[in-house]
């Protein structure tokens, strides 16, 4: 039986609980890096610190999640195709920020946030998103197969879109990926959600 961790990167410089930055590279913040430092207590306490491959997106904040969570120490395996979307004008901007300033397309974007003909303005289609998240699982899934450190677990630092990308793909849940949570997948046959949205965690944070 193969386990899939996946972990939302922690709190970003630019506050990404309530700023939309996608493509945009930032840095992690103080709360960011408490965060992925409480999470990692919970991987070695719940999972034993997870031995397997690493993977993460190659923007900073996942990036730099990661390796708090292995210690800085071990391989690390970035997948390009795991890139936050690009939210082309609303990139750095809140909701309501967005809504004052592209009422038209806030309007568009929030009918149906998940509409895959939606494209973020002078941004990504969501259907390019996805299949470009898709293809990146797949790259993912072939690297863990061939990895010299194949076995039953494998650990995945990214973005919520990106999370929820894969989680859906793989077995049709759709969690919400607060910042620092963690899903746990487990394939025997098939693949299946065991955990989601664990953010206990966090709550002393």
């Amino acid at each position: 039986m193969k386990t899939l961790v996946l972990v939302r990167h922690g709190e970003t410089e630019g506050n990404s609980r309530v700023r939309y930055y996608g493509d945009t590279d930032i840095d992690l913040s103080a709360l960011g890096r408490a965060q992925m430092r409480a999470t990692r207590s919970a991987l070695r306490s719940r999972w034993a610190g997870l031995p397997g491959p690493v993977f993460a997106s190659p923007l900073s904040r996942a990036r730099d999640s990661a390796r708090l969570l292995i210690d800085e120490a071990g391989p690390l395996t970035t997948i390009e195709e795991f890139r936050e979307i690009h939210f082309g004008l609303f990139e750095g901007l809140t909701a309501e920020e967005i809504c004052d300033r592209y009422p038209d397309d806030y309007r568009r974007w929030t009918s149906d946030r998940l509409a895959p003909d939606f494209t973020f303005p002078s941004g990504e289609t969501r259907r390019d998103f996805t299949a470009r998240v898709e293809r990146g699982l797949e790259r993912m899934l072939a690297l863990w197969d061939r990895s010299a450190e194949t076995g039953a677990y494998a650990l995945l630092v990214a973005h919520r879109g990106v999370i929820r990308t894969i989680v859906n793909r793989l077995t049709g849940a759709e969690p919400i990926v607060e910042l620092g949570s963690i899903q746990i997948l487990r394939c025997d046959s098939n693949w299946y959600p065991t955990w989601l949205d664990l953010v206990d965690h966090l709550s002393a944070l």
